[in-house]
């Protein structure tokens, strides 16, 4: 119902900022043929951005270009919507803002919601290498002792790791995390 509902404000803030977006080009500088395709740059570039942010997040990996991008697309839809507007009074001005903040906030909600449902699905659904006794029979799980090799200190955790699988190995058993 959400994605439904998600895609008919979509077409309806499509349609009319695609309408104010170009009707702004053309009455501030652009020809017939660059008017047309003004609004599409801008919410190509918005909607680019947005699926950038919606990815998940990794230390090493900076976001400031898709920020950067969005920031600079939510900007440009909003001059055009407004702009485009035919007297700038407030009523004028919220209509004609509409199109682009209802497009990015059911954008968000809906995003948010199949985030949700990812997680609830991740979490019921056991992982393809558990095992029924892994998952569901704590009582046949038996603890096994250390291993004997022991990584020196100056090992990093990948490498401990990697000895620890080869000895889990070499005493017939499968290290799986449980």
């Amino acid at each position: 119902m959400q994605c439904a509902c998600t895609a008919l404000v979509a077409l309806g803030a499509a349609y009319a900022s695609y309408r104010h977006g170009r009707e702004f080009a053309f009455r501030f500088g652009a020809d017939q043929a660059t008017a047309a395709i003004w609004p599409l740059i801008v919410d190509g570039l918005l909607t680019t951005a947005t699926v950038e942010l919606w990815k998940p997040h990794h230390g090493g990996n900076s976001r400031w270009a898709a920020w950067l991008a969005f920031l600079f697309g939510i900007t440009l839809s909003l001059c055009a919507n407004i702009g485009a507007a035919p007297t700038l009074n407030v009523l004028s001005i919220a209509v004609a803002a509409c199109p682009p903040l209802a497009l990015l906030l059911a954008v968000e909600l809906l995003n948010r919601a199949l985030k949700r449902h990812r997680t609830e699905t991740t979490a019921r659904t056991p992982r393809a290498d558990e095992t029924d006794t892994e998952t569901h029979n704590a009582t046949r799980l038996t603890v096994l002792p250390a291993p004997t090799a022991l990584p020196s200190a100056g090992h990093t955790a990948e490498e401990r790791m990697w000895t620890h699988y080869k000895a889990q190995r070499l005493s017939g058993h499968t290290p799986t995390g449980a």
